[in-house]
């Protein structure tokens, strides 16, 4: 009668303890995915300062290709005076 109440209480005991251990399991899984998910969160973050100093750095080469644009455009109408200027001469010289 004693082994058959150790017996049940063995039993009372591993039915017991399988919705721990399940438990315990279920958290395991959830301390790996939120690892996991910490590890993927600070590569994004890493990305994302690499992304902002790109599109800096794409924002600063924008700005001196638009100088280089305007300071094109002046050339080439001080080159347009310049040549009205020269086409001027070249008459004047023709009729003298």
């Amino acid at each position: 009668m004693a082994k058959q109440a150790a017996a049940r209480t063995g039993d009372a005991d591993q039915v017991n303890a399988d919705p721990i251990d399940r438990l315990e399991e279920k958290v395991r899984l959830l301390v790996d995915v939120v690892t996991r998910l910490r590890g993927d969160q600070a590569k994004a973050a890493d990305e994302n300062a690499r992304l902002a100093q790109e599109i800096e750095m794409l924002r600063l080469r924008l700005q001196d290709a638009q100088g280089s644009n305007l300071e094109l455009d002046a050339l080439r109408e001080e080159r347009e005076a310049v040549r009205q200027r020269v086409a001027e001469m070249l008459s004047h010289l023709e009729s003298i």
